[in-house]
């Protein structure tokens, strides 16, 4: 059994116990959420559209943290022109816990 949720502006294919990070979502760690599915498969029965927005996906929040450090460096040939920035994409990461049709 598996379904593809949306969350953050994605869309992630989830099963049962599975642990994944998606973009930062406002709720305690220890939480639970539910998820908005797009499409939920069980073998051979297959929802889509509004028949999978019945399904219900819950998901416990397990952490919430920062991603890998990306620098970005600017700069403009031949004027002294340069630029140093940094970034690191905040995530939460989920477990998903049931997936009921």
């Amino acid at each position: 059994m598996y379904a593809i949720v949306k969350t953050g502006g994605k869309q992630y294919k989830v099963t049962e116990g599975l642990i994944f990070e998606t973009e930062l979502l406002s709720a305690e760690v220890n939480s639970t959420v539910e998820l908005e599915v797009v499409l939920a498969s069980d073998g051979d029965k297959v929802l889509v559209g509004t028949d999978a927005a019945k399904a219900k996906v819950k998901a416990t929040v397990v952490e919430h943290g920062k991603g890998k450090k990306i620098n970005i460096f600017t700069y403009k040939a031949k004027k002294n022109i340069r630029k140093r920035q940094g970034h690191r994409q905040p995530y939460t990461k989920l477990k998903i816990e049931s997936i009921a049709l």
